[in-house]
């Protein structure tokens, strides 16, 4: 089957690159991943994937490009002529890539007019071994977004991208799979935009270190630690200095096609945090607003 096969990165416009750029690599933990046109990007030492965070600076914050891979160019192909004729506005259609890494693909808005990018034969970066206690991120785990029509961006990640529904909270937050982790991308209803970018971590213990680290440089946690019930995971959110939501996050569930079956979690207290001993919740997270970057390309 033809489906979107993975996350590859998130790329924000910033009103101030140092500190965004300071924040990702001195207390979130990423590595430096190179420059481009004026663009930092940033690599998890887990993961061969080139970058997982790509900044620029610009008078305005907005999510620029949410980007994820496709295995082959033909499945680039045969996914830019569905989303084509699902109704979605084509930014470009599949051509060579001119950011860093190369490759292959295709951008396009989401009918709520978030900018994405499904892309192939991108070149691979390093990635190493993590040892316990580093409390570093591995790589990124999924994507939390908000839609208007949260029901419709299930329909479209599903019967478009070829994402499957793994669980569902009550009947406002959908988490969905493209491999055999619970959740790569999760929908909630409100105006469109990004809720959080969540990133693996080696062990709890890692996650608990890295708590550490962020808070020994100034970086309050926002909600946690705790353990969701959907995926299982273990969860800790922060805010960047741009004011983007982030969260580290632990032993995601590892699901079997052939068994799984979709369950319906009714929302409750112990059921957003199954240890229920974290600080904060949800209303300490930021509030969504419409992206200031719908419907607008930025052209790189």
């Amino acid at each position: 089957m033809t489906r979107v096969s993975e996350i590859r990165y998130v790329g924000y416009a910033v009103t101030d690159l140092a500190a965004e750029a300071a924040f990702y690599r001195d207390v979130w933990g990423l590595k430096e991943a190179g420059e481009q046109n004026g663009m930092l990007h940033f690599a998890a030492e887990g993961s061969d994937e080139l970058y997982v965070v790509r900044l620029r600076e610009a008078d305005t914050q907005r999510i620029d490009v949410i980007t994820l891979a496709a295995n082959s160019r033909a499945d680039v192909d045969a996914l830019h002529v569905k989303v084509a004729a699902y109704g979605c506005q084509i930014i470009f259609a599949p051509k060579a890539l001119e950011t860093l890494g190369g490759g292959y693909g295709f951008r396009f808005f989401s009918k709520d007019g978030l900018p994405f990018e499904i892309s192939s034969d991108v070149a691979r970066g390093t990635s190493r071994e993590l040892i316990r206690w580093e409390g570093i991120p591995q790589k990124i785990s999924h994507i939390v977004l908000h839609s208007p029509d949260h029901k419709e961006m299930v329909r479209f990640f599903t019967d478009v991208l070829g994402f499957k529904v793994s669980d569902w909270l009550g009947d406002f937050m959908c988490f969905l799979r493209c491999n055999q982790w619970h959740h790569r991308i999760a929908l909630l209803p409100g105006p469109a935009c990004l809720n959080h970018v969540a990133y693996d971590m080696l062990s709890v213990d890692d996650m608990m270190r890295g708590i550490h680290r962020l808070k020994q440089q100034g970086t309050d946690i926002r909600w946690g630690p705790g353990r969701h019930t959907a995926g299982n995971n273990t969860f800790s959110y922060f805010t960047t200095p741009g004011g983007f939501a982030v969260e580290y996050t632990a032993e995601l569930e590892e699901v079997d096609d052939a068994t799984w079956e979709a369950k319906v979690h009714t929302p409750a207290p112990m059921i957003m945090d199954q240890w229920g001993v974290g600080v904060g919740g949800p209303q300490t997270m930021p509030h969504p607003a419409p992206d200031a970057g719908l419907f607008q390309p930025v052209g790189v």
